[in-house]
């Protein structure tokens, strides 16, 4: 494993070295990250549930799909701009690299503002959009102004973890999130404890959370790795090398906003179940997104190998990675699958409080999550070929994977559920899963061939 670890830098040149050894080794940091990560948005819900009330818990709840929206735009578009970086890194060619790490600042900063912007002046009109019960959607709308706020923090942090993953330092976002967590969690107590500003409180928490983890990772960047010292000459405006960034960067953002249309469409058919089924169902989706949480890390793993080894014009190393990480997936997908079914009912406390909670919000939150769990072989495809295709330079396989999706989404959702009642909307994400789950290996595997055609 080429790796460098040391006091000045943590980088792994994934060009050389076993397939198995380099991505598992790589992705177990990022399970951890992604591990945090999903605490620090559960946080918010389990704190409303436990110590505001169970409307406050679907007030949170009801928001997950419009937040999901903005934060999953910041996440792909940042994911995007790291791309070129990890292509210069495995090329070697370091002053590029620069260029486009200080063209990707500039950019995120510009496209980060006009989506705040567009999203504050929608955030109640969109909660309205879907019919978000009358007492739970003030606490929703403050919750999810604020969240939006503070999107810019989201889309630079975002950016700084996943440069720091482009050059293999997959190390220290860990650590970043880490800090962050304990952060939220302890500002969250506070705001809704010795602060009550309930539904409010955890956002503003979430916030300044994510702003003191975004500072930190651009300072750790600046001092510890040489290879990213930006000069004057690196940040003179570069328009070929923005559009290059935007052009991967925009997909990718889009991708997970689509999806997040889909989300929003099922949580308005949930809205109207009635209050006791959105908070069953944010329970539900929280249990998903818990136990599901080493999917995307499958994705983060594969894009990295597979941008360092087209830089480095490896295409046989990327279709070994591509084979190594289906397997380990494909058997992990299995055993988490098994474990979500045994451990639905005990998760589900951790957010209510089982001696007052009625037994139909535990008993529809553990059938949402038992259900999904038997679909989880095509979530992790998803994310293995959609991200690993943005690794390869791609932005319209995620784009168009996620349009598959939504279409899936939304004919199941506007239809199962007169058939099937609450099942119909719990199956509305598997049945897009499988769809999208088809559909992405297809065409990664043609923009493989079609790459390779290039190099040689």
């Amino acid at each position: 494993m080429a790796c460098v670890d040391n006091a000045l830098i943590m980088e792994c040149d994934m060009t050389k070295g076993s397939a198995y050894r380099l991505l598992i080794g790589f992705s177990i940091p990022l399970f951890f990250g992604n591990l945090f990560q999903q605490l620090y948005s559960m946080v918010d819900t389990v704190i409303v549930g436990r110590f505001v009330g169970l409307e406050a818990l679907a007030a949170v709840g009801s928001t997950s799909g419009f937040v999901f929206m903005v934060n999953g735009f910041g996440q792909g578009l940042a994911n995007g701009f790291a791309v070129p970086v990890s292509q210069k890194y495995g090329a070697k060619d370091y002053e590029a690299m620069r260029r486009n790490y200080a063209m990707s600042i500039l950019a995120s900063i510009s496209v980060g503002a006009v989506v705040c912007i567009f999203f504050l002046l929608l955030s109640r009109w969109l909660l309205e959009l879907v019919h978000t019960p009358e007492n739970i959607i003030d606490g929703a709308a403050a919750y999810i102004t604020i969240i939006y706020a503070g999107i810019i923090a989201v889309i630079y942090y975002n950016l700084f973890s996943a440069v720091l993953r482009a050059v293999g330092d997959s190390n220290s976002p860990l650590i970043f999130l880490l800090v962050s967590s304990i952060l939220n969690i302890l500002l969250d107590l506070f705001f809704v404890i010795v602060v009550p500003l309930g539904c409010a409180g955890v956002a503003v928490a979430t916030v300044i959370a994510q702003v003191i983890s975004t500072v930190l990772a651009y300072v750790y960047i600046r001092k510890r790795y040489p290879i990213f010292r930006l000069e004057k000459k690196d940040w003179r405006i570069d328009m070929h090398t923005i559009w290059n960034l935007l052009r991967i960067g925009i997909p990718g953002g889009i991708q997970f906003s689509v999806c997040a249309i889909g989300v929003v469409i099922v949580q308005a058919a949930i809205n109207t179940f009635g209050s006791d089924i959105v908070a069953a169902y944010s329970v539900g989706t929280k249990i998903e997104g818990l136990m599901s949480v080493i999917f995307p890390v499958f994705g983060m793993a594969i894009s990295t190998y597979a941008g360092q080894n087209l830089g480095a014009g490896n295409m046989d190393r990327i279709k070994n990675g591509f084979k190594a990480i289906v397997v380990i997936a494909f058997a992990t997908s299995i055993v988490i699958s098994v474990l979500t079914f045994l451990l639905a009912e005990p998760v589900s406390y951790i957010f209510v409080d089982r001696k007052t909670t009625s037994d139909i919000v535990i008993d529809s939150a553990v059938y949402y999550a038992r259900t999904v769990s038997l679909f989880f072989i095509p979530l992790a495809s998803i994310f293995i070929f959609r991200t690993g295709s943005q690794g390869l330079g791609s932005g319209g396989i995620p784009l168009m994977s996620s349009l598959c999706e939504l279409a899936l989404r939304t004919i199941a959702a506007m239809t199962l559920p007169s058939v099937l009642g609450y099942t119909g909307v719990v199956l509305a994400s598997p049945i897009a899963w499988v769809g999208a789950g088809i559909l992405c290996p297809v065409c990664c595997i043609a923009y493989l061939k079609k790459k390779e055609k290039q190099l040689t």
